[in-house]
Order: C-alpha cells, then structure tokens, then sequence
C-alpha cells in the first residue's frame, strides 16, 4: 500500500515539471449551461428552446411537432438517463450464447467482409417519458452514440396509474389500464399491479419500464420473444395507447400524466 502511494507522488510530482502538463478541469456546470454555449440550433424549434420560449417538453407533444435534435430533450429533460438493450450474441468458446449490447452482421464487399454494429438504446427520467433508437455504424462507439441520439428523438410521453383494485388514490406506480402491442410474431400484453409487486416482466423490457418510472406490473407475451427488437418494438407500442386510448371522465382523476 506504501509503495502504490509512493509511486503516485512520484508520478505527481513529474506531471507538474513537465512544462505540457495541464491540470485536469472538471466542468460542474448543468447541461442545460454547457448547451447554451455549445449548442448552435439547426430548427425553428431548437432556436425556441434554447431561447427559452419555450420551457415544457409538453408544449412540443402537444403540438405534434417532430423533435429533429437531440438536444432539445438535452435542454428540456437534463435527469435524462440511457441504458443499452441487449440485442445480440457474444461469440466464442467459452462467452459464446451470451447476450450483449451488439448486434453484429457481415457485408461483403471486394475488400472482403465489412462488420456493421447495431445498437438498441433506451432513454428515460424515470418520470413519464421513455424513448428507443437504433444505431448501425461500422464501429461500436458511434454505433452506441447513434442509439442514444435515435432514443431521444423518438421520445414519448406515458401515462401511469395505480394499478390496486382496492385503492381509488392517484398513484404512479403502474399502467392505468391494460395495454397490448404487436411487432412481427410478438405480441405482448401488460396489466395494472398494485404496490409491492415488482415488474413482473422480461429482463431487457424490466429496462424500459424502470425508466419510463413504472414500478408494478404483470405482462404475457407469446411469439418469437428472443427477437429482442421485435420485442421492444410490440412494448413501446402498448406504452403509447396509454396516452391514445379514450377513458371515460370518472377515470380520468386516476390516471397520471
């Protein structure tokens, strides 16, 4: 232990003789400040945003107009947080079967075999909205970035319920109702729960639901469920009726948007 400190002051003290060297600066400010300096928008509507006219997300959903930057869910939603769905296989003696991140396919080329990387990523606040986009690149970093600029421009906004029959608060813990979605063979079907119950869900949708800020609820899916993409697709189209879906008046003090 005395010998790893002595080694970090020795190679402390020969970063500050060393004329090039240059302390580390940590930037503390929001993203909402780094933006303001950084962000020159491309949109009508960016330069709205960034100008402060325009301060809800909501104004923009209810608008119907289509977010073109990321940046805007950046400047508007700073508690925004991303996660990465595992699509493919790991290849290999020993790793191979095991999910990963990255969904790898071969083009062929007169070069010979081109590796192109697919990405699935999820963002969400963990308060009502949740969003999925999908990157390809030829290497896996901006395969990711891609994925996560994708999400944020396909964000949705979701409505959450209590799901407890015995209870007439409400809360936000569950879906307000059943919701049901289809993508290819998959089809998927999610129901209220009440309190305590957990996401009775498959793994990589747990993702989806923890982000969108649903705690509770039961699902059943039928189809081809490995086909990870399908799978999340035939979600988010069941989590978009939460909003679409017509509800009578009584119910609508129930339901949280």
């Amino acid at each position: 232990m005395n010998n790893q400190n002595n080694r970090n002051n020795r190679n402390n003290r020969n970063n500050r003789n060393n004329r090039n060297y240059r302390p580390r600066v940590v930037d503390e400010r929001s993203v909402k400040e780094k933006l303001m300096d950084t962000w020159s928008p491309k949109t009508q509507l960016g330069k709205l945003v960034k100008s402060e006219k325009i301060n809800d997300i909501d104004e923009i959903f209810n608008s119907g107009v289509k977010i073109l930057e990321p940046e805007i869910v950046d400047f508007l939603l700073s508690d925004l947080e991303s996660d990465f769905i595992n699509i493919g296989q790991r290849k290999g003696k020993f790793g191979g079967g095991a999910r990963a991140i990255f969904r790898t396919t071969q083009k062929k080329t007169k070069d010979g075999n081109r590796p192109v990387f697919t990405v699935m990523a999820v963002v969400g606040n963990k308060n009502g909205y949740v969003g999925i986009g999908l990157g390809r690149a030829k290497e896996t970093v901006p395969a990711r970035d891609k994925a996560v600029r994708n999400a944020k421009l396909n964000l949705i906004k979701i409505a959450r319920g209590n799901g407890s029959w015995e209870s007439e608060i409400s809360e936000s813990n569950s879906i307000p109702f059943e919701i049901k979605g289809k993508s290819g063979s998959v089809k998927v079907k999610f129901m209220p729960a009440p309190p305590g119950t957990g996401l009775v869900i498959e793994d990589e949708i747990k993702k989806i639901f923890t982000l969108a800020g649903i705690k509770d609820v039961w699902s059943k899916a039928t189809g081809q469920t490995r086909q990870k993409i399908n799978l999340v697709n035939a979600t988010m189209q069941a989590l978009i009726k939460t909003t679409t879906t017509k509800i009578r008046e009584e119910q609508k003090p129930l339901v949280h948007y």
